[in-house]
């Protein structure tokens, strides 16, 4: 028996010493991983590119997002969150490329060719992230990046050439997808979309969209910079939507749906932080003062306008918050305040009542593209439409999206889910209140298409309200300085760069400082996009 054993400890350790010897290559290697040379199907890394355009670049509802659009305010730092724009360093959708890029590279490699549906969806997120990025800092890394390490050190685009650039990878997105179009091979079709269901029309019509978004965001360049043709090719697009297809309804929304499994609206019936945050004045003020219903989607009746006998319907009931005001005398005067409290809450009953939410969250929707397009109209940037239809078009897409009718009773809670009794919802009225009622081609046009605009931003859309505020400096409403905003009492106009470029693109990162702000990465100077 002892031989035996003596034998047996012999034989495993002649074993284990054999196996030590082998090299990394001989060991089989883990199948759950794919190695470099094997081929991945872009199928599997489009839907983690489509979260991360949300989840990291947007930032859902009721995020710090939209506190910084003042949609929101807090009035407790722990669990309402700050109001302060204390901005430092961006982050990046860099990560997001490194997706991108990788998607492109195995839809060529499985599909054999560089015409296929996947890679011309590269060129929109390629664009989507490019944007996103110099829209927040200026100049920045664009025609270099995402190399890996083929290139550690890209250098600065300026930022009218990184528009221009990703101005003309949406028009090939486009156009690829059009040749496409009616074919049934696999080159012309893809996968694992979970916005569109792998509906490549819609997709078509979602890239067009945004490049009438981008090219809006150009407005203030748009005469000093003949070479961008930026009111031309706003009005190409919308005087041919058989070339350039665009969004027609809110079905054609670009669209996060939440479910009650895995991506969880943020408020849920088991969430109890509705008394910490309230709704922001700027936007009561412009649905309050137009007898918009939209007051009652969101708002609760401020607590004190309530005990004081004032009724539900009435909008002036509904008082928003001022962001420039102290945290601290915000909970004194609304949240510790109860039944006299000064500020409107979020609308309980639909915010706070499941946890799928009420409704998806726009990334990019069908009501800013109509006032998008009001808003080149009212500019003279496209002849022969009316920007009055449009901005009506816009006002009802946003109405409609929140499942407004008229004549419909809306029931009216405080900020617990508490009833208080209902209202009748008019459409009609609102529409032909002075306030809302379309003004012209002129100044007091243009100011009610950007009001409305902002109004429609309501938590979607990321940091757009905050874009069209800093690029035309509308709505009035907007609450630009004080002590509760910054420590200097104004709205940073940019996000210094990122740390990683400080740290290891350090001399393309300076030179990019010294050609656009002196030196000095001012986060309170304009870039080339917004002086």
């Amino acid at each position: 028996m002892k031989t035996r054993l003596q034998s047996l400890v012999i034989a495993l350790t002649l074993i284990v010493a054999v196996s030590a010897c082998k090299s990394f290559d001989q060991l089989l290697p883990n199948p759950n991983v794919a190695g470099e040379d094997k081929a991945v199907p872009p199928s599997l890394i489009l839907p983690q590119i489509q979260f991360d355009m949300y989840n990291i670049g947007d930032g859902g509802p009721f995020s710090q997002v939209h506190r910084w659009n003042q949609f929101s305010i807090s009035n407790n730092l722990y669990y309402g969150g700050q109001n302060q724009y204390n901005w430092t360093n961006t982050t990046t959708l860099y990560g997001v490329l490194k997706n991108v890029n990788q998607m492109d590279v195995q839809a060529v490699k499985s599909l054999g060719t560089a015409a296929n549906a996947y890679s011309a969806l590269a060129k929109f997120f390629r664009a989507y992230v490019f944007v996103w990025q110099a829209n927040r800092v200026g100049d920045t890394p664009a025609s270099q990046a995402g190399q890996g390490l083929t290139d550690l050190d890209p250098t600065y685009d300026t930022q009218k050439a990184v528009y221009a650039r990703s101005l003309a990878m949406l028009d090939t997105a486009n156009t690829v997808l059009s040749t496409l179009a009616g074919s049934t091979a696999l080159p012309a079709s893809i996968t694992g979309d979970n916005y569109y269901g792998n509906d490549l029309t819609k997709w078509r019509k979602a890239i067009n969209t945004f490049k009438l978004r981008v090219l809006i965001s150009l407005s203030k360049r748009a005469t000093d910079n003949a070479d961008l043709n930026i009111p031309a090719q706003f009005a190409a697009i919308v005087n041919n939507p058989t070339k350039y297809p665009i969004m027609t309804s809110n079905a054609d929304n670009l669209n996060f749906v939440f479910n009650s499994a895995y991506n969880t609206y943020p408020h849920t019936p088991n969430d109890a932080n509705n008394q910490y945050q309230f709704e922001g004045a700027p936007y009561l003020s412009i649905t309050t003062a137009t007898q918009d219903p939209r007051t009652f989607v969101f708002a609760t009746p401020a607590p004190a306008q309530i005990t004081s006998g004032k009724n539900v319907s009435d909008f002036t009931a509904y008082v928003g918050a001022d962001i420039s005001k102290a945290i601290g005398d915000l909970y004194t005067e609304g949240a510790s305040a109860g039944p006299t409290g000064k500020y409107s809450y979020t609308n309980d009953i639909r915010y706070y009542g499941s946890v799928a939410g009420p409704e998806p969250y726009i990334i990019m929707g069908y009501s800013e593209m109509n006032f998008n397009i009001a808003e080149a109209i009212n500019r003279g940037w496209v002849s022969g439409a009316s920007a009055e239809s449009y901005y009506l078009k816009g006002i009802n897409a946003s109405l409609s999206f929140y499942g407004l009718t008229e004549g419909q009773t809306y029931t009216i809670g405080d900020q617990g889910g508490k009833i208080l009794g209902t209202t009748t919802i008019s459409i009609s009225s609102f529409l032909s209140n002075a306030g809302v009622a379309y003004k012209g081609d002129n100044a007091d046009g243009l100011e009610q298409i950007l009001n409305q605009k902002y109004v429609a931003f309501h938590q979607n859309s990321g940091y757009e309200a905050f874009y069209n505020w800093r690029r035309t400096g509308l709505p009035k409403s907007f609450v630009a300085t004080g002590g509760g905003i910054s420590s200097n009492g104004k709205i940073p106009r940019r996000w210094q760069y990122p740390v990683d470029e400080q740290t290891y693109n350090t001399a393309n990162y300076k030179a990019a400082v010294m050609s656009q702000f002196n030196g000095t990465d001012d986060l309170n100077m304009d870039t080339w996009l917004t002086k």
